[in-house]
């Protein structure tokens, strides 16, 4: 968003998390950020108390703002906590079960007690209709429009609010789709919501398409009332700016597409901090990066490779089982691939009934928060612990706007972990400390080994508010020397939606082999779905250049897994079928590089068409290092706890902008910024680069 930046200098950010709403300010005399506690049961308090804050602090009238770019876990949330719309489901004849179904195996083939996830429709809700158009479009029954009309009727009576329609075939010819809608909306009224899966997920296998079709409806209501209400207030507080939405795939969307489609909202946070460690990655030069993103609630890994990170189409939400995969609702979205886990500083510390310490999934959020907040907290939270530990200055949390309360904190470290283990506060804060450590970096591990990645010679990228706390701890533990922290760390995803570009995806299943296709309608197909994706994204784009992304999904014939490949030519005009053949030969060398063979004599089979149309990514300004001349001294020294060392020792203060370029911090060191806190353990080193990140390293 080059010339987006040019023609607006005036951006702003804000990133609802589960405990803290970042907002971020950009502007020609420089950046302003906040944190301020997250209002869960009206969010948009807390974003326009953020805004107003910055744009009075900034002295920028609300007129002057130019772009104002969203992300929110409200969605997330709302799927995992159940706490969506009523949502019925209307779907062919004799799928009535398929959301139940699933894939038919269980995501842990030796535990006699699983239980899948339930279902978001319950039975009972779950209605079906006789109709049936073939794979290859021929009707072969006739939508039972009286049956359309029945259900409608049941459905008013039992008080839905939303409803996800969802027939067999209609990926590729909607047609029937489209005819219930009509009756469905005209018996129900415009205050229910309908959603239909040829338009949310128009791709094959059908339990993917109706589970994400029924998560969309799900959310809608919810999301559409909350982004309504954002609306009005960012007009009544006199902004007139374009209000985009970040999306999970990493791009941003227009307020009224994520309005209609919230499913692709579900990882918007995560997504932003992914997007600004790959820009940092470009920006340092560096190809193998681990992002490493720690908020109130949550902790989010990525791996980042030569200046990307990688994305998928498919993605869990809620694992409720030990973080298993199958254990969630899956939703076909396009995602940037990440693994989330509950560590996050409001992470609850406790001792399980085999006296170990356990430390989340759950969080104490921003209601009531940690107990150190002084909010009617009383259970140990992460938070709690490092204040114990002397790793925070209570007087300067969350920018000095939340005073933390160290007795209050040791008090709830005794009765949550120490009388049952015998320990002081400090030994429980320690504890907490290292068992959350280490289920990050057993994250780490397995997110690593499953895309067959080596961690040792990776820099990691760490941001959020808790992330350069436990950094440091993290990095010994996976053996990786650098750690660098970007400025405004404590509010990084933030920052990343202001790289992002404004971007759309449209995805088509055509299933067919590679050498039976015509290159003339598969131009024709791409051109089709090229001009969808730009007519949702030139009106935000406002004249900025844009670029175009062809991809396919393809296979062997009969596997039943596919590997995402670029299509050889970005000119559409040199799509012949020569260029297929060539996507044939860069499928095989993929499949090869990934499997380790190649299978003579197998068809190719193409089974998805993507194209995304997006603006160009925000400029990068090449980061050096210059020499250190200088060992920096303390302000003064803290007793902080350095697990590494496996002792408490004095911890010397700095002042993130005190600092010099060419100065060099020693570990063990404290060094405190608005938002957050690096922790430098001993036998490491700090120093900001030309950019002015800070970039931590183990001493040679």
């Amino acid at each position: 968003m080059q010339d987006a930046d040019h023609r607006d200098p005036y951006r702003l950010a804000a990133d609802i998390g589960g405990t803290f709403t970042d907002v971020v300010l950009e502007t020609p005399t420089g950046r302003f950020s906040c944190k301020v506690l997250t209002t869960p049961r009206q969010p948009e308090v807390a974003v326009m108390d953020g805004i107003m804050q910055l744009l009075s602090q900034a002295q920028v009238n609300p007129a002057q703002v130019g772009f104002f770019i969203h992300g929110t876990t409200l969605a997330t949330n709302a799927l995992i906590e159940r706490k969506g719309a009523r949502t019925a489901l209307l779907t062919t004849a004799g799928f009535r079960d398929v959301l139940e179904m699933g894939f038919e195996k269980r995501f842990d083939a030796y535990d006699i007690n699983i239980e899948m996830p339930p279902a978001l429709v319950p039975r009972p809700l779950r209605f079906t209709v006789a109709e049936r158009i073939a794979a290859d479009g021929a009707v072969l029954l006739a939508l039972d429009e009286a049956a359309v009309h029945a259900a409608a009727r049941e459905m008013r009576e039992a008080g839905v609010e939303s409803v996800a329609v969802g027939f067999i075939h209609a990926w590729a010819h909607p047609a029937h789709e489209q005819q219930a809608r009509a009756i469905l909306q005209a018996e129900l009224g415009e205050g229910v919501t309908v959603c239909l899966s040829s338009e949310v997920c128009p791709e094959m296998r059908e339990y993917e398409r109706f589970s994400t079709t029924v998560a969309n409806a799900y959310v809608r209501p919810l999301m559409a009332g909350y982004l309504g209400r954002l609306r009005e207030r960012v007009g009544q507080a006199g902004m007139v700016c374009p209000l985009l939405l970040m999306m999970s795939g990493g791009g941003l969307t227009t307020l009224a597409l994520a309005e209609r489609f919230p499913i692709r909202l579900v990882e918007s946070g995560p997504a932003g901090g992914a997007i600004l460690a790959a820009h940092l990655a470009r920006e340092c030069g560096l190809d193998e990066v681990l992002a490493f993103d720690m908020g109130g609630t949550t902790a989010k890994i990525c791996l980042i490779s030569h200046g990307e990170p990688a994305r998928s189409r498919r993605f869990e939400v809620g694992r409720a089982w030990r973080n298993l995969k199958g254990s969630g609702l899956p939703i076909r979205i396009p995602v940037i691939e990440l693994v989330e886990i509950g560590a996050g500083g409001g992470s609850i510390g406790r001792v399980d009934a085999l006296s170990r310490i356990t430390v989340g999934p759950d969080s104490c959020g921003a209601e009531p928060g940690p107990a150190s907040y002084g909010r009617g907290g009383v259970l140990a939270a992460v938070t709690d612990a490092n204040l114990v530990l002397g790793r925070l200055d209570p007087q300067r949390f969350a920018g000095g706007h939340l005073q933390l309360d160290r007795q209050r904190a040791e008090d709830a470290l005794i009765s949550s972990v120490g009388d049952a283990l015998g320990l002081d506060a400090f030994w429980a804060a320690a504890g907490i400390s290292e068992i959350v450590e280490e289920n990050m970096a057993n994250a780490a591990r397995v997110h690593a080994i499953e895309r067959g990645k080596a961690l040792e010679g990776a820099t990691m990228i760490a941001f959020g508010g808790a992330a350069p706390l436990h950094a440091g701890r993290l990095a010994q533990k996976l053996g990786m020397r650098r750690v660098v922290i970007p400025t405004g760390a404590g509010v990084g995803s933030a920052i990343g939606f202001l790289r992002a570009p404004i971007s759309f995806e449209v995805v088509r299943s055509d299933l067919a082999l590679l050498r039976h296709l015509s290159a003339s309608l598969v131009l024709e197909r791409l051109r089709h779905m090229e001009a969808e994706a730009r007519a949702i994204v030139a009106p935000a784009a406002r004249g900025a250049p844009l670029q175009v992304t062809r991809l396919a999904e393809l296979r062997y014939a009969g596997q039943g897994h596919e590997l995402r490949v670029t299509l050889p030519s970005s000119d559409m005009a040199q799509l012949g079928a020569a260029a297929l053949a060539d996507l044939a030969e860069r499928f095989e060398q993929a499949y090869e590089q990934v499997y380790g063979l190649r299978i003579p004599g197998s068809e190719v089979e193409v089974v998805t068409w993507s194209v995304t149309v997006a603006t160009l990514g925000a400029a990068v300004t090449p980061a050096t290092m210059v020499p250190a001349t200088s060992t920096r001294a303390p302000s003064a020294s803290r007793e902080a706890w350095d697990p590494g060392q496996g002792q408490r020792q004095a911890f010397g203060l700095h002042w993130r902008f005190d600092l010099a370029p060419t100065d060099q911090v020693l570990g063990p060191a404290l060094i405190a910024e608005h938002e957050t806190t690096l922790v430098v353990p001993a036998g490491w080193s700090a120093q900001l680069n030309s950019n002015g990140h800070l970039v931590m390293a183990v001493n040679p």
